[in-house]
């Protein structure tokens, strides 16, 4: 199939003041490929110019919001320029610096990469199955490039477990830990966690929503252009050593990599 008639991996819907943005490639469970980050930025460019749009909710099929990387799939026209690091950093700085708020809804995983769209997201309501992990340092690895929207959301020694452990965690503890905004214990108290947000913005004008975003993520563009060359590199360097290969390899053998004891 040619690149022009694949399916889109995103998907764009408006109705009451809300654009839905909807990532589906539950096929990689909506892995970082380049089509996807492609196809989000366009669609948050359009959410942008939409007039009938107060406000975006991102969400996704399948049981993954976003697995992270995906190293396996071909550049899309146009983007080739531009390497991974770079290519989710500018899409992070598209959500912080988006003119309306985005609210991240997550019902399934979220693991690495994923976890820096999250970090992006202005608001986030989590279900009864989302879960959390940061799993770089479990690759051999580090979270260079997400830890930009991370650690704003997260404070020191929360942090500190967080990336250096690489465990999972539940949708309360990542309330606890203020990287999600409501942690709903059923789908409808997700489905009502939504809509009083979604209601809220509708009674705030476009020019206060655009100029109070602004506030708000200020600082984290400010160290995101300070700091995304070095992340970029530590990055690439990690992603070519021999421990991230070993780890990477682990993980799709589904075996445990050299270096674990015991």
């Amino acid at each position: 199939m040619s690149e022009n008639t694949q399916e889109p991996v995103v998907r764009y819907d408006v109705a009451g003041g809300v654009a839905t943005i909807t990532l589906d490639s539950p096929a990689n469970r909506n892995a970082l490929s380049p089509r996807l980050v492609h196809e989000l930025t366009e669609a948050l460019t359009r959410a942008e110019s939409d007039d009938t749009a107060r406000c975006v909710v991102l969400t996704h099929t399948g049981s993954t919001f976003c697995a992270g990387a995906d190293l396996t799939s071909p550049p899309v026209p146009g983007a080739e320029r531009k390497s991974p690091a770079d290519a989710v950093t500018d899409l992070m700085v598209a959500m912080l610096a988006h003119d309306k708020p985005i609210v991240g809804l997550v019902t399934g995983h979220v693991r690495a990469g994923g976890m820096g769209l999250v970090g992006a997201c202005d608001l986030v309501v989590a279900g009864p199955k989302a879960d959390f992990a940061l799993t770089e340092v479990r690759l051999g690895l580090a979270a260079s490039i997400v830890s930009m929207t991370i650690l704003p959301r997260l404070a020191g020694r929360d942090a500190a477990r967080v990336f250096l452990t690489g465990e999972t965690f539940d949708a309360a503890r990542a309330a606890e830990l203020s990287f999600v905004s409501a942690a709903a214990t059923t789908d409808d108290g997700l489905v009502s966690e939504l809509k009083q947000l979604t209601d809220a913005f509708a009674h705030c004008s476009p020019q206060g929503l655009r100029e109070t975003k602004r506030l708000l993520n200020e600082e984290i563009l400010v160290r995101i252009e300070r700091k995304r060359a070095n992340l970029g590199s530590q990055s690439m360097r990690l992603f070519s050593s021999d421990e991230a290969r070993e780890g990477i390899a682990a993980f799709r053998e589904k075996r445990r990599p050299a270096w674990v004891l015991g």
